[in-house]
């Protein structure tokens, strides 16, 4: 077994990242088909805050991107996790789990207010998230609308991801 490392996103991982999405998402029940192309358009916007890969003998297994959202038309230091990714292959074994891990901890190192996400609560309440806060997402029910406070209370209000999600996804987060 090899070791995994974990390391932000360097110029040359675009193609590899976009295909590593693809395949991670193509048998995803929940997918839109569109999640790689939301990485290259919050690249394209500037507005990928934050996007960490996972590799394991010098292969990319897996990556996350964080971009800035907004609640009630405000930034305030908020962020959104998605997509993450990990190769088929590798799914169940903790890639994504320790991607998540690192990612939120850089984020709140780096004076980020907290991290909202749309998804699973079996899955996310395992790193803190919380849903049914009051904040609301297009007609996504509450308990899906998650949010990670690291300073503060949580927020109310109406969340808005990066354009780039409402170009490439049809407004739909991934």
């Amino acid at each position: 077994m090899t070791k995994l490392a974990i390391r932000a996103e360097a110029p040359g991982d675009a193609e590899t990242i976009a295909a590593l999405t693809a395949s991670a998402f193509r048998s995803a029940p929940h997918a839109s088909g569109t999640e790689a192309a939301i990485i290259a358009a919050l690249r394209l916007e500037g507005t990928l805050e934050l996007s960490l890969v996972a590799e394991e003998a010098q292969e990319l297994v897996g990556q996350i991107t964080f971009s800035p959202v907004t609640i009630d038309g405000r930034h305030d230091g908020w962020f959104g996790l998605g997509p993450v990714s990990v190769l088929p292959d590798r799914q169940g074994i903790g890639i994504g789990t320790r991607l998540v891990r690192e990612g939120l901890a850089r984020l709140d190192s780096a004076g980020a207010r907290g991290c909202v996400l749309i998804g699973n609560p079996a899955y996310y309440s395992r790193f803190g998230f919380v849903g049914d806060t009051g904040l609301t997402y297009a007609d996504v029910p509450a308990k899906y609308i998650q949010q990670l406070a690291f300073q503060g209370p949580f927020l109310t209000g109406v969340l808005r991801y990066a354009e780039a999600f409402e170009q490439a996804a049809g407004g739909s987060p991934a």
